[in-house]
């Protein structure tokens, strides 16, 4: 029986995204002022452009999002004897070694810097190469169509039904590999709506201040609360797309939508700026003053997010001053004054969560047996040493609670003072628990969406703020 050879697309196909996305994505994480050149580059043709990133990114091909559904298919077909080419419009220093990596494939066909092969460019090369109908195709997009055309046979991944209906037209088609949607939970996570929760912290000045019937104060710190969480949704967004080869990496983020591919590159590169102008907009309507703390809070994560994160105890710093911002923000909505008191107590309190964040991290690469994190300044061996210092930090953000309670502000801010002792136990065994869990590898990399699925995290959250209401207003009876 003879085996017709099987020729494989790349983009979109073979991997869950697109490698001139990923290129570009690469070339503006490592090297911004590269990204200035893409006209220049784009006016020699796009074959050239795709070579000039290629060149740049320095793609891992271990970490990308295959299809692995395709990729056992193939496998089986590479051990019935059937000869394998991939055939892809991405540059040849790109798909050279993917296939090298996957070690499946025969031959590798691709855009080389003069010629871009895609469409009638590789319908036209494959027909030459192996003659009308003596090869089998696999593909995904509109442009596949016309290398159908001339296929003997189609196989199918990721395409919509508009596209398998057209493609039935052209060829036979032997296999479809469906294309999985997008869901709900999908784009939840690509918003990462549940760490909005962190810019409840907007509220905590008016809290402080007991200020729980200004309904105006509400109204305002609500819209705040949507102009930061979107602000945050941008931010994270783009933080996914410069972290992807980090991303995928990690044994638990590997899974998220643009390092998995289940949502592509180009639609976040879209939504972030449409989210940040609608952040802006909104954070303009508030007030001024809060619009100047939005600004530096979106400066400020950006920066963490191409350069800080990167730093070892500078990133941990800068996570606490991002929490502690949120607060600072939630005054200037306000417009009140945020205490000396807060502030200490904040600061010192995030320290130890972001101590904590990182501690999860470095104590999952000692479990996996790996010395350092990908894209950060810490080392696996240097777990006990986060350890001592996020614990550290932990108390001294109790310490600072103790001296404010033995200010005179407690006495004109609270019927009954000597009930708000009572937050100190709370919190020194809050603080201590959060840091067991870390320590027993239970922790999820963000201390915040852990604490809010914890039960004892919850139950402490639902004691302290019993003790400082009765502190606040006396007893019920």
């Amino acid at each position: 029986m003879l085996l017709h050879p099987l020729v494989v697309d790349l983009d979109g196909t073979l991997v869950n995204t697109d490698m001139l996305h990923e290129s570009a994505l690469k070339v503006l994480r490592n090297s911004p002022l590269d990204t200035f050149r893409i006209p220049f580059w784009l006016s020699k043709g796009k074959a050239a452009l795709k070579q000039s990133l290629a060149l740049r990114a320095d793609l891992n091909p271990q970490s990308l999002p295959y299809n692995l559904e395709l990729l056992e298919w193939l496998k089986q077909q590479k051990s019935s004897g059937r000869k394998l080419i991939l055939c892809t419009a991405s540059d040849v220093s790109i798909a050279t070694p993917i296939a090298n990596h996957l070690g499946i494939f025969d031959e590798v066909l691709a855009s080389d810097g003069a010629s871009n092969l895609i469409g009638k460019r590789k319908a036209e090369a494959l027909e030459q190469r192996f003659g009308r109908a003596g090869f089998d195709y696999v593909g995904n997009s509109k442009a596949d169509l016309a290398v159908w055309e001339r296929a003997r046979q189609a196989i199918i991944a990721n395409a919509s039904d508009r596209l398998i209906h057209q493609t039935e037209k052209l060829c036979k088609i032997e296999h479809v590999f469906p294309r999985k949607k997008p869901g709900f939970n999908t784009w939840w996570r690509v918003f990462r709506a549940h760490q909005w929760m962190k810019n409840v912290l907007l509220f905590v000045p008016l809290l402080a201040a007991h200020q729980l019937t200004n309904l105006e104060a509400w109204f305002t710190l609500a819209l705040a609360f949507m102009s930061f969480s979107l602000c945050a949704s941008s931010v994270y967004i783009t933080n996914d797309l410069l972290d992807l080869e980090s991303d995928r990496l990690h044994p638990r983020k590997r899974g998220r939508p643009f390092a998995s591919g289940q949502v592509p590159a180009w639609l976040g590169v879209v939504l972030a700026p449409l989210l940040l102008i609608s952040s802006a907009a909104l954070g303009v309507y508030i007030s001024k003053s809060f619009f100047f703390w939005l600004a530096f809070y979106f400066i400020l994560t950006s920066v963490y997010s191409w350069l800080l994160k990167r730093l070892i105890l500078v990133d941990c710093l800068a996570l606490a001053m991002l929490y502690t911002l949120r607060i600072v923000a939630g005054a200037a909505v306000v417009n009140m004054d945020v205490s000396f008191w807060l502030l200490a107590f904040s600061v010192f309190l995030f320290l130890s969560l972001a101590f904590v964040k990182r501690y999860a991290e470095l104590n999952t690469k000692l479990l996996n047996d790996s010395e350092k994190i990908h894209g950060r300044g810490y080392y696996a061996s240097d777990a006990p040493l986060i350890q001592m210092l996020g614990v550290g930090s932990g108390y001294a953000s109790i310490i600072v609670l103790t001296l404010y309670l033995n200010s005179d502000a407690v006495l004109k801010l609270y019927r009954t003072p000597e009930f708000i002792w009572g937050t100190v136990p709370i919190m020194l065994f809050w603080i201590s628990w959060m840091w067991i869990q870390a320590h027993r590898g239970n922790m999820h990399d963000d201390p915040l969406v852990f604490a809010v699925k914890d039960k004892a995290s919850l139950l402490s959250g639902a004691a302290f703020a019993a003790v400082v209401g009765i502190g606040a207003w006396g007893w019920p009876w």
